[in-house]
């Protein structure tokens, strides 16, 4: 079983906020407030490390399962919570024109949080970047920024792929079929990582639509509805293998 920090003798973490990187980030001229949830794998390590990113809906309760499901398979696992500095309301705006823009706040404090894990004396020194949905973007436009692999998840494409992918790292991608976000975005990916010459691993799940490694609905509860209609949501039916390809992916180029 994943430990947390409160394994440590630090205070229980189901707060999805056990790490504060927000000196470091205000140092760097990131966010004020920046915290994270760690998952320790069991042992005493070095451990290969993952720096995850979430969703548009931000740090919850689904992600944190996500970390630990990382951190049970040997990887030290920090989930960056992007919307600490004033919560989701306040802050997504911001952080999904950053990620139009390829540069800004949330850059920082992703870096921020990718130099605390290589820093924290914990790590093997390789590390890996897996995002879903908004943190899917980020993770392709962080795959040619001193990490060793990349999953992307349902994660749109920058508006220059080539130039922002131009020596990404090794890349694994899944993508729903019926996603209505993304059409054809496992395709296009694949694509654009070829003409780079980029490994690659992309494939689309036909039954699947967004958000479908989720364990879970996520949103506002009010919404949840609308987004069954929509095809957003949990799909157990692709699920464990797209998690098994993470895993595969990650295997290969961060344990070896």
């Amino acid at each position: 079983m994943a430990r947390t920090e409160a394994d440590h003798g630090k205070p229980a973490s189901r707060d999805l906020s056990n790490v504060d990187l927000s000196q470091a980030s205000a140092a760097a001229g990131g966010s004020r407030v920046l915290r994270g949830y760690l998952a320790t794998p069991e042992g005493e390590g070095p451990f290969p490390a993952v720096l995850m990113i979430h969703e548009v809906f931000g740090l919850n309760d689904i992600t944190v399962r996500h970390a630990d499901r990382l951190a049970a398979a040997g990887y030290l696992t920090l989930a960056v919570d992007l919307f600490s500095d004033g919560g989701a309301r306040r802050c997504l705006v911001a952080t999904m024109r950053a990620l139009a823009a390829g540069e800004g706040r949330a850059f920082t404090d992703l870096a921020t949080a990718r130099d605390w894990l290589l820093e924290s004396g914990r790590t093997t020194g390789k590390i890996g970047v897996i995002g879903f949905c908004m943190g899917g973007g980020f993770a392709l436009l962080l795959a040619n920024d001193r990490f060793d692999a990349a999953a992307v998840n349902y994660g749109r494409l920058p508006k220059n792929p080539e130039k922002a992918l131009a020596g990404a790292c090794p890349v694994v991608g899944n993508f729903g079929g019926k996603d209505r976000s993304i059409p054809g975005g496992a395709a296009k990916l694949e694509s654009v990582l070829d003409r780079l010459g980029v490994e690659n691993d992309v494939k689309e799940f036909p039954s699947a639509g967004h958000a479908f490694l989720n364990d879970a609905e996520a949103g506002p509860r009010a919404l949840r509805p609308l987004f069954r209609v929509m095809g957003v949501g949990p799909d157990p039916q692709s699920a464990p293998e797209a998690w098994q390809r993470i895993e595969d992916h990650f295997a290969e180029h961060l344990k070896t």
